[in-house]
């Protein structure tokens, strides 16, 4: 056999085969058993898993992310069953009695506040800010129209560039401008489109530079740096609530609804002024949020990217959420900015994707942003809920004793024991470990 090398050339244009052969003989001792794993992941239909290894670069085999269902849920008055795409444990069970919890009080209402996207084009300019002030003024609308073929059938579905300006960026950097632009991109998320037109844009912006004639006088130029979307969107936000009469949030361990509300209240204050508890508490969010987007095909890092930036918009990284009293009625609330899409991308070439999106009945993209907002409201809520009573861990243990007991290979009578003997115990993998060790 020929010495393979850990450093290769041209690894793309190797075959899957190829591909698979090097990476087990060169990083594991067990190659067959390595070869064999990846195989076990390879979906059985050979044109449904060429199209997964055409999603991405040098694909070796699947990565599977358990996808599960919330049922109960009541959006603006429309029952929903969610799907849920994570690896977390208790994450579904928390969002499933968030639902029913919510579902007896009128459920969840939400609004959508904006839908705009944003793209940049960032750029040197080395003259008087004046004159290229004078010289935007006079493009803008060249600028505009040069993206005319790339718009139209975005202009058809309603959507499109919405506005251009010119941003002076000099106190930043030394001669930096920025051509920051809004978009509208209807149902989908619009990031090869947005980034199509910028290109566009700058490269007009860049020719009509050099044939303008106060810059050619001068000795001026335009230097385009880069242009690229940009993943904050705060104007592109949704709304969602929870409301109820204070006295409904009695708890069945005995807290009353007024000490109940008092208390929930005073957690989210505490992630509003303390960092190291908010990135906790909209971590708790997101794996509500992030849940539905990775179901539903769009891409979770974007939103990720957007949300944390959004809570950290006043200085000081603060929650997203938020917990009040009107009269005797507690309110909870959540604002967040999500950037999604149900076309284009994923949604029309993973089966599961498209599936998730007809179990929410093909929603648009607005639709969509609502209920991933949901999903996270509901998360914090359960995740709240629980902190103020029981504590975090009694829950979420108990959601981790299976995963416990598979890593211990417990047979099904075993899992059976367990399951019943720790629903009064509290769970760790010490105390599974010496429960297994008794009852072989």
């Amino acid at each position: 056999m020929v010495k393979m090398s850990k450093q290769i050339e041209g690894f793309s244009k190797l075959s899957k085969l190829e591909k698979i052969e090097w990476v087990t003989q060169l990083h594991f001792e067990k190659v067959t058993k390595a070869k064999r794993t990846l195989n076990t992941y390879n979906h059985s239909n050979s044109e449904l898993q060429k199209r997964h290894d055409e999603f991405i670069e040098n694909s070796i085999t699947n990565y599977y992310i358990p996808l599960g269902i919330a049922p109960n849920f009541l959006i603006n008055g429309k029952e929903y069953t969610i799907p849920m795409a994570i690896e977390e444990s208790s994450v579904v069970a928390a969002a499933c009695k968030s639902a029913k919890f919510w579902a007896s009080k009128g459920g969840f209402k939400t609004k959508i506040l904006g839908t705009q996207k944003i793209g940049q084009i960032h750029f040197l300019f080395d003259g008087k800010p004046k004159l290229l002030q004078s010289f935007f003024e006079e493009k803008k609308q060249t600028l505009l129209d040069s993206t005319d073929l790339l718009t139209a059938n975005m202009v058809k579905r309603g959507g499109g560039i919405l506005d251009i300006e010119l941003r002076d960026k000099t106190e930043v950097i030394e001669d930096y401008y920025q051509l920051h632009l809004t978009f509208d991109t209807v149902d989908s998320m619009g990031a090869n489109f947005i980034n199509s037109c910028l290109e566009k844009i700058a490269n007009t912006m860049q020719n009509l530079g050099e044939e303008y004639k106060a810059f050619v006088k001068k000795g001026h130029s335009i230097e385009v740096i880069m242009s690229i979307l940009s993943n904050y969107v705060p104007n592109c936000i949704v709304q969602v609530e929870v409301r109820c009469p204070i006295n409904e949030l009695r708890d069945s361990k005995g807290i009353s609804g007024p000490q109940f509300a008092k208390k929930f209240i005073q957690a989210v204050e505490i992630a509003k002024k303390e960092p190291y508890r908010a990135v906790t508490h909209n971590k708790g969010i997101m794996n509500g949020v992030d849940a539905v987007v990775i179901a539903t095909g769009n891409d979770f890092r974007a939103v990720e990217a957007g949300v944390h930036a959004y809570a950290a918009q006043g200085g000081t990284y603060s929650s997203l959420s938020h917990a009040f009293l009107e009269g005797e009625e507690f309110i909870f609330q959540l604002k967040l900015p999500l950037s999604l899409g149900t076309v284009g991308g994923l949604t029309q070439l993973h089966p599961m994707v498209r599936w998730s999106i007809e179990l929410l009945g093909k929603p648009d993209a607005k639709k969509l942003m609502e209920i991933a907002a949901v999903a996270g409201l509901a998360q914090n809520f359960a995740a709240i809920k629980s902190l103020i009573t029981s504590g975090i861990q009694r829950g979420h243990m108990k959601m981790h004793l299976l995963n416990i007991l598979n890593q211990h290979n417990a047979t099904a009578t075993q899992k059976e024991k367990a399951i019943e003997f720790f629903k009064t115990q509290t769970v760790s993998f010490n105390a599974v470990t010496d429960f297994l060790d008794l009852n072989p």
